[in-house]
């Protein structure tokens, strides 16, 4: 399945032929950020308000609207999502989201859309004390479901 028809015209794929299975998608980024930033971070003294839970709320409606915004990309009921948050060293900050739906498309790019948003809402709150902050990498973790199955990135 590819966008460009037998003419070479982009298009939506027709995904109408497919069948509904569980599928579920996981997704990571990092924001790596000055130390006083994480402590703010974890004493709520942002004053824009809880960072990671306006983080939370931002990455979940992302992945609501992520049809909207990506070209190509089908709308999909979505069936669950989960965002998690953890400083893996003392400047370093990991995104997981983990979507889920039964549908016939995979929800990858819900769950890439909604770590990317999470992540800008974390600098949009805290960019007035660190403009230095910088996201990424940004990844897939896993995929399940369709006909493809099981996908484990490998990558670090």
């Amino acid at each position: 399945m590819n966008h460009l028809d037998k003419n070479d015209q982009v298009h939506m794929v027709d995904v109408s032929s497919k069948s509904d299975s569980l599928r579920a998608a996981v997704a990571s980024t990092k924001v790596q950020m000055q130390l006083s930033t994480k402590k703010a971070i974890e004493e709520n003294q942002i004053k824009k308000g809880n960072v990671l839970t306006v983080a939370r709320i931002a990455g979940i409606m992302a992945v609501k609207k992520t049809a909207e915004i990506i070209p190509l990309c089908h709308s999909i009921p979505i069936h669950g999502v989960t965002i998690d948050f953890e400083f893996i060293t003392e400047q370093e900050l990991k995104i997981t989201a983990e979507v889920k739906t039964i549908g016939v498309t995979g929800v990858e790019m819900e769950a890439l859309t909604s770590v990317s948003v999470a992540a800008l809402t974390i600098y949009d709150m805290c960019k007035s004390i660190d403009r230095g902050m910088t996201i990424g990498p940004t990844k897939l973790e896993q995929k399940s479901g369709g006909v493809s199955g099981m996908f484990v990135n490998t990558k670090s």
